[in-house]
């Protein structure tokens, strides 16, 4: 069959937006314009697109969205070579952890942004990347899982170390004789949030058995981390890409030097993808090959 390109577009900006009166002002035309086309979407395809409340796409709805990704990618990547002295930049989103963005990635979005390119970063924790790219909401993302959503291919591109951390007088005080599971449970551990699971994971290899009832506080930003680790308000996992300078200045104490933690990362793209998307992905690689750890033995995902 071939799709009704308007239907397309009014489809992918009810996603975008989640909702269909914000759709309709930003296609100005009616809110039942709106419900028209995507209606007639449905019907041609035979199948539900949309969760009506909040405009959340389906499984069939997902997969078109990621087709209609491909295809606006695609005719940037079409009209520039029709017409190269073109200003039109192509609009990408990429969906990455936090730290990641805060260490390694920060170079590659600004390599990708210089380059002709309309740049969203989508941020989650780099456990729950993929449902992002399975909802077409992006053309690339790093992720620690292996196995790729349908329509896309994971590469290994490294491994992101971190180092256990405290402050010098947070580690005097609490860790005089080390990271014990007594001196573990009596102190609040710093983390990303609810869903960061990296530490459990540390304390697990460190004593061999997994702990739990220790407190935590959630400081949801790498810099706002590392900043409540140095202000001696608990201790925790840090890259050691921020960790490093800090601990060879004194000012953070390597609690557990000998039990760096190492997450395998992989970027995630389109399988088949046009020469732009493929730049996109060839800026990530050249980078994370350059700045994470190139090993085998890193923590696999779950």
């Amino acid at each position: 069959m071939v799709f009704d390109r308007q239907q397309l577009e009014t489809f992918a900006v009810v996603v975008e937006l989640g909702h269909f009166g914000r759709a309709a002002s930003a296609l100005n035309i009616t809110r039942g314009a709106v419900s028209q086309r995507i209606n007639a979407l449905e019907a041609s395809l035979g199948t539900p697109l949309l969760v009506r409340e909040g405009a959340v796409p389906t499984p069939p709805g997902e997969a078109l969205l990621r087709h209609i990704q491909v295809l606006r990618t695609l005719e940037a990547e079409t009209f520039k070579q029709i017409k190269p002295e073109a200003s039109e930049r192509t609009r990408v989103a990429i969906a990455v952890n936090a730290d990641s963005l805060a260490t390694w990635f920060e170079s590659v979005a600004c390599d990708i942004a210089k380059d002709e390119f309309v740049l969203e970063l989508i941020v989650d924790d780099q456990d729950h990347t993929l449902p992002i790219l399975a909802r077409g909401e992006a053309m690339g993302g790093v992720s620690t899982e292996n196995t790729a959503p349908i329509g896309f291919v994971a590469e290994h591109i490294g491994a992101m170390e971190y180092e256990c951390v405290a402050s010098p007088s947070f580690a005097q005080a609490h860790f005089a004789h080390g990271l014990t599971l007594h001196s573990i449970l009596a102190v609040p551990a710093v983390l990303f949030n609810r869903k960061d699971g990296l530490h459990g994971h540390f304390l697990e290899r460190l004593l061999g058995f997994p702990v739990s009832g220790y407190s935590t506080h959630y400081f949801p930003s790498p810099g706002a981390l590392l900043a409540a680790i140095q202000a001696g308000v608990g201790y925790g996992l840090v890259p050691c890409l921020q960790a490093r300078p800090l601990t060879d200045s004194g000012a953070l104490v390597a609690l557990a030097p000998n039990h760096k933690v190492s997450v395998a990362l992989y970027w995630h793209h389109w399988t088949t993808a046009p020469a732009n998307a493929r730049t996109v992905s060839e800026k990530v690689m050249y980078h994370a090959r350059r700045c994470l750890v190139q090993t085998t033995s890193a923590l696999p995902s779950e």
